[in-house]
């Protein structure tokens, strides 16, 4: 009939599920590090958004004051003034009483920042044990990695196994070149990786205890050759997996971050510590996240400079450098072996990569840490 509208039919199974629905914070994320690119900076503060839904008519306060309710859903304003913030939300209506609780840690003294992670090292330190050069830098690897730093000042972070799977282990690896490790210590470190290459996923499934002695064991070959000085905690596994069980001892061990792809592979996600599928896909889309139980932050690896020809590196970080999400932090790695002329697959431009995506972050302002120093490489300057 002319001039008539139709009406949908809403049936009262949804209008049911509009009335109930659970309350629930959906932003912030539990174990977000929001900087001031996540909210606004004001009085030595930082207010943020909350928002998430509560069941229809419900009324909601965040931390005490009254959120606006649109629908289901429900919003406010809050002022961190602390690192650590814990958010409680409250619905109250005929249904009775509900709560909600995320925290939250406030990266006050972030600034743009970016740290160079090298996986997979052995190649160097049998070199130089075999050839038993002057210095450590007549290793070519070692001496290209000064020349970047003495370029960028980049600081890297070599993660190293135990052995190379031949008749070559750290133990024998000479303690004459100590104090020249010390002497480069500021912008050379020395953590641990794994055991060895091989097998595949090593700590996927073992006890953490082998993890822990795996460790133990580099890092005590670690301060006799190069000092305590050169020694860092590690911030990459080998392959990106350990048992939940291992982060707590990990922690103990002074570990403060993890890196990792947090990425999908025919539908699951990994090289991703075993956390669950919410907070990988988070982490997919973030640069960092908290996990409160074991104290360690999970970063995620942004660039893979192996996977990745020179023409392509900037329109790899040239999206994240976009993202407020994705912006602060600029996690670069690679892998040594690609770097040796006798490996495999050798990458002849290897080090022209690295020199790309360096060059590339110091341009728009990032500057070269070490994560476990302070927070993401950030001192914590509050009392």
């Amino acid at each position: 009939m002319a001039g008539c509208t139709t009406l949908a039919v809403i049936g009262p199974e949804v209008v049911s599920a509009a009335i109930t629905a659970g309350l629930r914070i959906e932003e912030p994320f539990h174990g977000a590090i929001l900087n001031r690119r996540n909210g606004q900076e004001v009085d030595s503060g930082l207010k943020i958004r909350v928002s998430g839904n509560a069941s229809l008519g419900d009324a909601v306060t965040v931390n005490g004051s009254p959120a606006q309710r649109i629908g289901t859903g429900f919003q406010s304003e809050l002022m961190l003034r602390h690192k650590d913030t814990e958010i409680i939300a409250v619905s109250t209506g005929i249904f009775g009483q509900q709560e909600h609780k995320i925290r939250v840690v406030w990266d006050q003294y972030s600034q743009p920042r970016y740290r160079f992670s090298i996986d997979d090292n052995s190649f160097f330190s049998r070199d130089i044990a075999q050839k038993n050069y002057a210095s450590l830098f007549d290793c070519f690897y070692l001496k290209g990695l000064r020349e970047l730093h003495a370029k960028y000042g980049t600081r890297f972070v070599l993660n190293i196994y135990y052995t190379t799977g031949d008749d070559f282990e750290l133990s024998k690896f000479p303690d004459r070149y100590k104090s020249e490790w010390q002497d480069n210590s500021d912008w050379l470190k020395l953590a641990f990786h794994a055991y060895a290459d091989r097998p595949e996923r090593p700590y996927q499934y073992a006890q953490q205890s082998q993890l822990i002695a795996d460790l133990d064991k580099v890092r005590e070959q670690i301060i006799r050759f190069a000092g305590e000085k050169t020694y860092s905690p590690p911030t990459v596994i080998h392959w990106g997996m350990v048992q939940p069980s291992a982060l707590k001892p990990l922690y103990e061990r002074g570990v403060r971050v993890l890196s990792g792809y947090f990425r999908q592979q025919d539908g699951i996600w990994d090289i991703n510590y075993l956390l669950d599928d919410v907070r990988s896909e988070y982490l997919s889309r973030h640069d960092a996240l908290m996990d409160f139980d074991s104290g360690i932050v999970f970063s995620k690896i942004d660039i893979v400079c192996n996977e990745i020809p020179i023409d392509l590196i900037a329109s790899i970080l040239e999206p994240l450098a976009k993202d407020p999400n994705q912006a602060e932090i600029m996690d670069l790695f690679t892998h040594e072996q690609y770097f040796w002329p006798f490996y495999s697959n050798y990458i002849p431009d290897h080090f022209q990569r690295l020199d790309t995506a360096i060059r590339w972050v110091t341009e728009q302002g990032y500057k070269p840490v070490f994560y476990h120093e302070d927070f993401l490489g950030r001192p914590d300057q509050k009392a």
